[in-house]
């Protein structure tokens, strides 16, 4: 499904060239962080509405900077403030939003395929700002446009992302398209938080537990948070999470010398990895978080015009 049919809901149905054609776009917006004026008229007459019914900072104001900055005008609402709170159904609640004729809407929800689902029932597009444990499309263009800031391809690039495997959609999303250019892909938790049949996700990727292993030679490592919130039992005993899967000092120098360091934010510092890695110059967090402006200003465009 291209990216314009109805908007973009996954990483996974992407081709190569399409998620290539997302990624030059975002290179030409992002010297547009740094101008004087930073609006443009894209998206000008265009209204957009974030719809987020999970908490989230960086990528709702990710996405309503990047509209602003196109030329389009926006309408966020959280679950709270919508009538869902009200025992209102997820479709008639989009059904409501769609007669008002917002020409995108930008979702995240908590239940996987959600925004799959409305967008085979509503004729405007979605893109999908993250669904329950299945994907953060976005999050992985944007973390693929990082990369690409300090290296010249991924091809043949080697990335360890490490964490709570089982609950992340970054890490999903980052498979997909990672494996798209013939990365290596290892994935590393605890047992419990890493399911084998992740192992099936995508090609080139492979599990391990063991944190050493993931790190050693690895040209990117990607932390990822451990999300309580989605565990409804005890999953590992969380005063020994850092000593077996934080991100110190020591493990930095197994992996390549000019190795960076990722996190989708938000860190938990002293427990996915110690102050003195995210604050080092492997680390790229903060370029993150500059790039998805840009990555969104990319998507919106794409999907609108």
């Amino acid at each position: 499904m291209a990216v314009s049919d109805k908007g973009l809901l996954g990483i996974e149905e992407l081709s190569r060239e399409e998620i290539e054609a997302i990624l030059e776009r975002a290179k030409h917006f992002q010297p547009v962080q740094h101008q004087a004026v930073k609006k443009l008229e894209i998206l000008r007459g265009k209204m957009i509405v974030n719809l987020f019914f999970e908490s989230s900072t960086r990528t709702r104001t990710s996405f309503e900077i990047a509209a602003k900055r196109m030329g389009a005008d926006t309408v966020s609402i959280s679950a709270s403030g919508s009538s869902v709170s009200k025992g209102e159904s997820l479709v008639d609640t989009l059904n409501t939003l769609a007669a008002m004729r917002p020409d995108a809407i930008v979702m995240r929800h908590a239940a996987s395929g959600a925004p799959h689902f409305l967008a085979r029932h509503l004729p405007i597009p979605i893109i999908n700002a993250g669904d329950g444990t299945h994907e953060h499309p976005t999050q992985a263009l944007l973390d693929a446009l990082t990369i690409l800031d300090k290296r010249p391809s991924l091809e043949g690039l080697r990335v360890a992302i490490i964490g709570d495997i089982a609950h992340s959609r970054v890490a999903r999303s980052n498979a997909h398209l990672l494996s798209k250019f013939g990365v290596e892909v290892v994935l590393c938790g605890p047992s419990t938080l890493l399911p084998r049949e992740l192992e099936h996700l995508a090609p080139n990727v492979h599990l391990t537990w063991d944190m050493n292993e993931a790190i050693t030679d690895a040209d990117v490592i990607m932390m990822l948070r451990v999300q309580l919130e989605r565990q409804h039992e005890v999953l590992f005993p969380a005063s020994e999470y850092f000593r077996f899967y934080g991100l110190a000092q020591e493990h930095i120098d197994r992996a390549k010398p000019d190795v960076i360091v990722m996190h989708p934010g938000p860190i938990n510092r002293g427990r996915e990895l110690s102050s003195e890695v995210a604050d080092s110059q492997s680390s790229v967090i903060l370029n993150q978080v500059e790039n998805g402006v840009a990555v969104r200003m990319a998507v919106l465009e794409r999907v609108l015009n």
